[in-house]
């Protein structure tokens, strides 16, 4: 039994293993500097296979390729899962100065090739080689300062938009990015503009987990993408965005080197370091010429269709008709279409329902409007088409969709008379008596006659006013009273020091009966320093033997109560690191505790 199991588990394997898609990605720097030594990594998630890397023309191989294997397993819910990587690894070189383009490389797999993606790595002068570490780079400044902006600075970040120049409700796109030449430890606080005169949409950004290369006017920067908006501009005229302003903790050496061993064991200390990018200006131009009737307020690109749920009903039942906009832009900003539809005919606002999404190329999906249609009359109706204009940024020009022209009957009642079609204007119906909705109003007057037994007019009902008047005024003075005894908290605590110890003394009573003295203990010096505190009106934090003595003195608290106080709390402190104690003292600091809150209670107001 164990063997089949065990060769049922190698087949599904097996099966798993050969439906898997095979793919080779390459992991490479984008930049690197003249003369600089870097690594290409082949992964691909499938073995077997012959894997043939490119000439690498422009670069010097040092060596490889380097294999590596790694594969897991899981079961999970009855389900088999197995990830298999082979990394092929190369040792390069860079010579001269430029941009050069390497041919994918290509794993032959049963006489099937897959190829990955060509890779573009640029070359750049020695100017400072590969500095993006702190250990490379000695331009770090310490405290809360803001740092310049641009290429020479050992960090900063940009705001940039893909477009400086657009249309009213033109989408833009906002990314902000992080360059650094220095090691960081991550972002403590990240405040974005408010983008007034824009419409803002978040772009889902991942985590900044890894920071790429990037050549910023001949220097290398380690570079992050933090986030992406889309905005959507709402009025005209040149707007000003304001900065975005980031505290970086950045590493920093503590201390000197050891002068043998370098920066072996050099320590490292993070410092918060706050930069803000460079405001951004964006021109918004009017739409041009004059708005087409019906203009919906989309700048983009849409297709519109139409649906009818019936096309035949009864009267005074309901029917569905939607008009779905689909395509990119400013959806979210998108006008209800307008219904030109017979008076007959009931019409409610549309339920809105959109599945919009947010990317790189801008907002795209589609909107729908539910409009709920129902005929008051028996005939036929025609629901005209449907005009919708919107503004095309690509083009320049305002467009026009229409949707089709729709049809659908209502059923006539019983009582109703020939079938009646209605083309979109006003169908009245012959008006009929039919004996129920208009009745003969009398004339002659009832006998009207005054009752005596008013309530108002006995002598029960004023003593009872009154009396509910004085019970009315106690209960608001009452309830005065007790908020304002309970405005102050430390007179509330006065008030109920009392009660509250004697619970904690119960709680002691139950330990010393069950033999725990360790809690006893522990129980009784709550009970005495949160008496103490409530009722002399000291915070906790600040109570000590000294001033509780000296507030009791000073409130007329016998020398004798005192002592013996002192004496209990010093028993009780050293009898909770005692190994043992007897019974007989046990009681005897209980039975002094009790006698001390009463004496005290009755001393102390």
């Amino acid at each position: 039994m164990r063997k089949n199991f065990t060769f049922i588990l190698l087949f599904l394997i097996t099966l798993q293993l050969q439906s898997q898609d095979i793919f080779v990605k390459a992991e490479y720097p984008r930049v690197v500097t003249s003369g600089e030594q870097f690594t290409v990594m082949y992964t691909i998630n499938s073995g077997g296979g012959e894997l043939t890397g490119p000439s690498f023309e422009g670069f010097y191989k040092l060596m490889g390729p380097q294999t590596s294997y790694s594969s897991s397993t899981q079961m999970i819910n009855g389900k088999f899962s197995q990830s298999t990587s082979y990394s092929y690894v190369y040792y390069l070189q860079a010579m001269n100065p430029g941009k050069y383009s390497i041919a994918p490389a290509i794993f032959r797999y049963k006489n099937k090739d897959y190829k990955s993606d060509s890779l573009i790595i640029e070359v750049i002068k020695d100017g400072n080689p590969a500095g993006v570490s702190a250990n490379q780079n000695n331009q770090q400044s310490s405290g809360n300062i803001t740092s310049a902006q641009g290429a020479g600075s050992s960090i900063f970040i940009r705001l940039t938009l893909n477009k400086n120049e657009v249309f009213i409700g033109e989408h833009i796109i906002a990314s902000v990015k992080i360059y650094t030449k220095i090691d960081l430890a991550g972002l403590n606080e990240v405040k974005f503009p408010s983008f007034n005169g824009f419409l803002r949409e978040n772009i889902e950004t991942p985590p900044l987990n890894s920071l790429q290369r990037e050549n910023v006017n001949g220097e290398i920067y380690a570079s992050g993408l933090i986030q992406q908006f889309i905005l959507y501009p709402q009025v005209t005229g040149e707007i000003t965005i304001d900065p975005v302003e980031i505290t970086a903790l950045v590493q920093q050496k503590s201390g000197q080197a050891d002068p043998f061993f370098g920066d072996f064991f050099q320590s490292y200390q993070t410092v918060p370091k706050a930069v803000a990018s460079l405001p951004v200006k964006v021109v918004v131009k009017a739409l041009p010429g004059n708005k087409p009737e019906g203009f919906s307020g989309i700048v983009g690109k849409i297709s519109l269709s139409a649906s009818l749920s019936k096309d035949t009903v009864n009267v005074n039942d309901a029917v569905n008709y939607k008009i779905t906009i689909s395509g990119s832009g400013n959806l979210k900003l998108a006008a209800s279409p307008e219904l030109k539809l017979s008076p007959d005919i009931e019409v409610f606002d549309p339920k809105v329902t959109d599945n919009i999404t947010n990317g790189i190329n801008g907002s795209a999906g589609q909107k729908t409007f539910d409009f709920l249609l129902i005929p008051r009359h028996y005939g036929e109706f025609i629901i005209p088409p449907v005009n919708y204009t919107y503004f095309n940024a690509a083009s320049r020009q305002y467009e026009k969709l229409t949707t089709k022209e729709f049809r659908f009957y209502a059923r006539k009642g019983a009582d109703q008379g020939n079938p009646v079609t209605v083309y979109g204007g006003v169908s009245k119906e012959d008006v009929k008596y039919v004996g129920k909705d208009i009745r003969f109003i009398k004339t002659s007057p009832d006998d009207l006659r005054k009752p005596s037994d008013i309530i108002v007019s006995q002598r029960s009902f004023a003593t009872l006013y009154v009396f509910s008047v004085f019970v009315f005024l106690g209960i608001l003075f009452f309830r005065r009273e007790r908020i304002r005894r309970n405005s102050d908290l430390s007179i509330v605590k006065n008030r109920k020091a009392g009660k509250i110890a004697g619970k904690r003394l119960k709680k002691a009573s139950d330990f010393m009966m069950t033999g725990k003295n360790d809690a006893f203990y522990e129980e009784i010096l709550r009970a005495l320093w949160g008496y103490l505190s409530d009722k002399l009106s000291i915070p906790v934090a600040e109570l000590t033997k000294t001033n509780a003595v000296e507030s009791l003195t000073a409130r007329g608290v016998g020398d004798d109560v005192i002592n013996e106080l002192s004496d209990i709390i010093d028993k009780c402190e050293f009898a909770r690191f005692s190994p043992a104690s007897s019974e007989s003292e046990v009681t005897h600091i209980y039975n002094g505790a009790m006698k001390i809150i009463k004496t005290v209670e009755n001393s102390v107001n």
